[in-house]
């Protein structure tokens, strides 16, 4: 049985307690990864605070290097940490490699750490006076990642906060753990300081002793929304800095003059690409008018059934299998308790088995129709290949459903129109909006991050406000003293009048 072990500086203990590792196309555990208590975790903190400073010390071009250096390595090993994350994720190959190109795109908006590190100046702002800021790493960052994103989601965290020279503790999904251990190798293979970036397992105890430490000033965190919440609100508690993005329910809007060819295609890939196992999938399209839900039905019952679902090595496969069996006996479970509510099963997944790996955890491609907003297979997230049509009467409707559920990370609208565009564009209640875009992630330059229940706290990640979570600004006001002045007035607060 292969083991999965930390990635921690000097003698790894000797495991207490394990968690396996599936294969997800054959339903078979292939290993065993090692979780990790608070005493360990000590032990990581404390090489953590003796590294950082003198990293912190280094000089941003120097430090940018390593990231130049790292980003050649993980271009160089593109195809062997695509095949290591689909054998335990489950994606297909080719959809694992954008995984890791996302998380890519920004370590190369890192190895620009320079320019975007740079303060403010104000000469004169006062008689004599000088005001300026510079950004000032925190110490120790950590990230606690999901399952779905192993390589994009952990180099969106410590991408930003190593470039800005802090130390970094990641706490990746036990489920698929291996890519983030190879990351982490390849990262010292760039330059990179032994125990700068290190790597533990763990579950519950492992993410509370990160909460509570006190030498963690800052933890970021992409999960389940519940989740979320616990740890912002715990986070708080412990005067930590934290963002927390949760769940999505993601709605597609398909007004009356959209390219339904168009939006077949892109539906097909965004509801059930990489099993539906992403934030940022498209579970929910909104039809405006029964005409266009009819005519748009009638061509996705075809486009769905041609979907071809198969092993993660499968070259012709749209999608793999879900990540673990009490994953696939739940989304299976949700489609059970959409019937029962009320929704028209179109195309029904469950119990789908792929000859020749019948223990595989698949589930087929499913459409259900007439789902209304008071079903709870619509209020919550499924995280499988799933599509529900939500029918809108109008536009307003159509603005309104997403704007008044209880997440809001993504959503998207097709139309030609581009008043409808505009206008839907400036009034939904959703922090990340496309335009005949069906996967609104933007690029590694701006930032990602949803509303309401999707995400906690006010800094979004990576980009500009990346580089802001994972700083301290300091503010200077300096003035080089003449000689002049009598005194009179200090015991005045200072003015620039």
């Amino acid at each position: 049985m292969r083991q999965v072990d930390h990635f921690i500086v000097g003698e790894r203990p000797a495991p207490t307690r394990k968690a396996n590792v599936w294969n997800p196309s054959t339903g078979e555990v292939q290993a065993e990864v090692a979780l990790g208590d608070r005493d360990l975790l000590e032990r990581v903190v404390a090489t953590a605070k003796e590294v950082q400073p003198a990293w912190a010390a280094t000089n941003p071009q120097k430090r940018a290097r390593v990231m130049f250096r790292f980003k050649e390595l993980i271009e160089a090993n593109m195809q062997e940490l695509a095949e290591l994350l689909s054998s335990e994720h489950g994606k297909v190959v080719d959809d694992a490699k954008g995984d890791v190109q996302r998380g890519l795109e920004v370590i190369e908006f890192a190895c620009g750490i320079p320019q975007v590190l740079k303060g403010e100046y104000t000469q004169g702002a006062g008689p004599g006076i000088d005001v300026y800021s510079m950004r000032q790493p925190l110490g120790i960052g950590a990230g606690i990642t999901p399952f779905n994103f192993p390589a994009m989601i952990p180099m969106w965290m410590f991408g930003m906060a190593i470039a800005a020279g802090n130390a970094f503790i990641l706490k990746p999904s036990e489920r698929d753990p291996s890519v983030p251990v190879r990351l982490a190798e390849l990262f010292v293979e760039a330059g990179a300081p032994e125990g700068l970036l290190q790597v533990v397992h763990g579950d519950k105890e492992m993410v509370d002793a990160m909460i509570e430490h006190p030498d963690i000033p800052a933890i970021s965190f992409v999960g389940s929304s519940d989740i979320a919440h616990y740890i912002y609100r715990r986070g708080a508690e412990f005067h930590k800095r934290v963002q927390a993005f949760g769940g999505a329910k993601n709605h597609g809007i398909v007004m009356p003059d959209a390219d339904l060819d168009q939006v077949v295609n892109d539906l097909s890939g965004a509801a059930f690409g990489s099993a539906g196992e992403r934030c940022m999938a498209l579970p929910v399209v909104v039809p405006v008018g029964d005409e266009t839900a009819d005519k748009l039905r009638e061509k996705l019952i075809p486009a769905i059934n041609a979907l071809r679902v198969g092993v993660s090595t499968d070259p012709d496969a749209h999608y793999g299998p879900v990540v673990t069996p009490q994953h696939k006996e739940r989304i299976e479970q949700w489609i059970t308790t959409a019937e029962r509510e009320g929704g028209e099963i179109v195309v029904d997944g469950r119990g789908f088995s792929l000859q020749g790996h019948e223990n595989g955890f698949f589930v087929g491609p499913t459409l259900i129709d007439h789902v209304t907003p008071n079903m709870s297979s619509y209020k919550e997230e499924i995280f499988g290949p799933v599509l529900q049509i939500v029918r809108a009467k109008d536009f307003e409707e159509a603005v309104r459903l997403p704007s008044e559920h209880q997440y809001g990370n993504g959503v998207a609208i097709f139309t030609r129109n581009g008043h409808a565009a505009r206008e839907f564009a400036s009034r939904v209640n959703v922090g990340m909006v496309g335009v005949n875009v069906p996967i609104p992630v933007p690029v590694s330059y701006h930032t990602f991050g949803g509303w309401k229940r999707s995400g906690f706290g006010d800094i979004d990640q990576y980009g500009t406000e990346g580089l802001q979570f994972w700083t301290k600004k300091k503010k200077i006001t300096q003035r080089w003293p003449d000689g002049g002045g009598d005194g009179s007035n200090a015991f005045i607060i200072p003015t620039m009048g």
